[in-house]
């Protein structure tokens, strides 16, 4: 059998690139690539010549490509995957296929290299202890809002890809869901010329990106802090009927009652309905 290499590429400057993933571009039978322009450039940037058979593998195709190339493994050729950017596999083509090659019994060999998630996260000055990948956030705004609301009380450092177009957007429903106040880092074109870390809330970094952001963009944004205020959902129920009481609308006060005592909104929202339906006997 072939064995299948996973290789690290470039984040931005190709003498990033290892020795590892050199000489494995100049000696690969086969080379399964996200953009076959990029790793022409790739190898003319390091001067490398490729003799491979080189083909494409990219979001569009990698279901049908992956059993052509797990056929070229089961022959005894090697296969080289290398994305754009990063380590492929991580929010790009791979896994596909090495969940194949596992399931043969195909060695797969990875050459570690440039990260875009950890070189964004040692860099946003933000805890480094216990992080989690988010990869890119939904599109659709109901679906980034449900998504970003179960992830409002992750204590963990979370890291995001997103693209510099919904960058706004993104960092708004953020901040609705996290608080504005949650600290974060905009890590833009990472290891390039122009690279820029912007840190600071979620609110006054959605209030920057309205200005217009341009490049590849990896957020990081801090974990839950620990509750200060009131964490039992009975209390958290009684706040919210109060406000209503008031003459709050139930969705502010639910809103009120999560920002002032560090709790998601949806942990509220499911406090209120869980005493309304004790008050109903169900």
């Amino acid at each position: 059998m072939g064995t299948l290499v996973l290789g690290a590429a470039p984040i931005g400057r190709p003498e990033d690139a290892s020795a590892r993933l050199r000489a494995a571009l100049a000696d690969a039978p086969v080379i399964a690539a996200e953009d076959t322009r990029r790793l022409r450039r790739l190898a003319g940037d390091l001067g490398v010549p490729l003799t491979a058979r080189i083909v494409s593998y990219h979001d569009q195709n990698e279901k049908a490509r992956a059993d052509e190339l797990l056929a070229e493994l089961l022959a005894g050729r090697d296969v080289l995957v290398i994305t754009d950017a990063g380590m492929p596999g991580v929010s790009d083509p791979g896994y596909r296929l090495v969940r194949a090659a596992v399931a043969e019994g195909i060695p797969v060999s990875v050459l570690p290299g440039p990260s875009a998630v950890t070189t964004a996260l040692v860099a946003s000055g933000l805890p480094t202890d216990r992080f989690c990948f988010e990869g890119f956030p939904p599109r659709k705004p109901g679906e980034r809002a449900r998504r970003l609301d179960a992830l409002a009380g992750e204590p963990r450092t979370m890291v995001f890809f997103e693209s510099p177009r919904r960058l706004p957007a993104t960092l708004t429903a953020m901040a609705d869901a996290f608080g504005a106040g949650r600290p974060a880092a905009v890590c833009r074109e990472l290891t390039k010329t122009y690279e820029e870390i912007r840190r600071g809330t979620l609110g006054e970094l959605a209030a920057w990106a309205e200005g217009g952001v341009l490049g590849e963009i990896t957020l990081v944004v801090g974990g839950a802090p620990e509750p200060e205020g009131l964490s039992d959902p009975v209390e958290l129920a009684a706040a919210v009927a109060a406000r209503e009481d008031a003459g709050t609308p139930r969705k502010q006060a639910i809103a009120e009652v999560a920002k002032e005592n560090g709790a998601p909104k949806r942990v509220v929202y499911d406090a209120v309905v869980r005493a309304r339906n004790v008050r109903a006997g169900k």
